[in-house]
Order: C-alpha cells, then sequence, then structure tokens
C-alpha cells in the first residue's frame, strides 16, 4: 500500500492529476463543499493510477488543501513511475 500527499485544487477548469516540482497536485471541478472536492481528488486518483475506487482511502486532510491518500495494491515505486511532469516545467 503507498501513501501519497497531494495538494487538491477546487473548482478548477482543468482537472487532472500531475507532477509539479515536489508536489502532487489534483485539480477537480467540484466545490471545496460538504467533501465534494475531496471524495472527486479520490476518484481522480483511482482513475489516474487504474485502481478501483475503494482502492483509495483518505488518512488525513478531511478539510485541509494538503490532503494524504492510501492507494492499495501499488508501491511507492508504482506510483512514482506513473506520475507525469508538468508540461510546463520543460
Amino acid at each position: 500500500m503507498a501513501t501519497l500527499t497531494v495538494r487538491v485544487q477546487p473548482r478548477s477548469p482543468r482537472p487532472g492529476v500531475e507532477r509539479r516540482g515536489d508536489e502532487v497536485i489534483v485539480r477537480v471541478a467540484a466545490p471545496p463543499v460538504d467533501g465534494r472536492a475531496t471524495e472527486e481528488a479520490r476518484r481522480a486518483l483511482a482513475d489516474h493510477f487504474g485502481v478501483h475506487r475503494s482502492a483509495v482511502a483518505l488518512r488525513s486532510g478531511a478539510r485541509a488543501r494538503v490532503k494524504v491518500f492510501e492507494i492499495g495494491g501499488l508501491t511507492d515505486a508504482q506510483i512514482e513511475a506513473r506520475m507525469v511532469p508538468d508540461p510546463e516545467e520543460g
């Protein structure tokens, strides 16, 4: 099981998962109301890493922009290999 710390950007016009420097950014369209952005971030991570949605669990940061998720079925090395760098960084 891998642990991943992400920064969630709610109300994004361009949803997706990317690496920006040392940070993992999860952009979601949902607003930060009633856990909707967190739930959308969980689904985005599951889709990005190709795991079932139930394999992604929030461990901390329910009401914060920086959140920690556990991703079952993958190792930290597999997570790292599937991260795409920000195309604007060169």
